[in-house]
Order: structure tokens, then sequence, then C-alpha cells
């Protein structure tokens, strides 16, 4: 069976109702994001956010947010 081939923003408007009416808003964002490759460099930015912190004192900050609903 030959199927012509459909214009790439058809396909992806599809498949974005499919998922939506299938998993819904939320799931269908929370699939999305997975494929997302972000923007910045991660470890440049870590090395200036956590260059003065040490390291007990970032993870006491994480056990805080933790406990925090």
């Amino acid at each position: 069976m030959i199927t012509a081939a459909r214009p790439l923003v058809e396909i992806n408007q599809q498949a974005l109702r499919l998922l939506y009416r299938e998993l819904g808003i939320v799931d269908t964002v929370r699939f999305l994001k997975q494929f997302t490759p972000g923007y910045g460099n991660y470890t440049q930015e870590r090395d200036v956010v956590f260059a003065h912190k040490p390291l007990d004192d970032i993870v006491g900050e994480i056990e805080k947010r933790r406990k925090t609903p």
C-alpha cells in the first residue's frame, strides 16, 4: 500500500491530538518534555551557582526543600 506523504506539520498536529485524547494534557506534556533538549550550558551554570557553597550547605538546602510541601 502506497500512501502519499503528508506535511510534517499535519502529522505533528494529528499526533498531538491523539496524545491529548489518550493521555490527557498533563501526561502529554510530560511525555513531550522528555524530548526537549533544553538550552544553556548546565555545567557552566552549575559551576557559577555552586562555586562558593560547601557540599553540606547544598545537601541541607535539598533536604529542606523536600520537607516543604
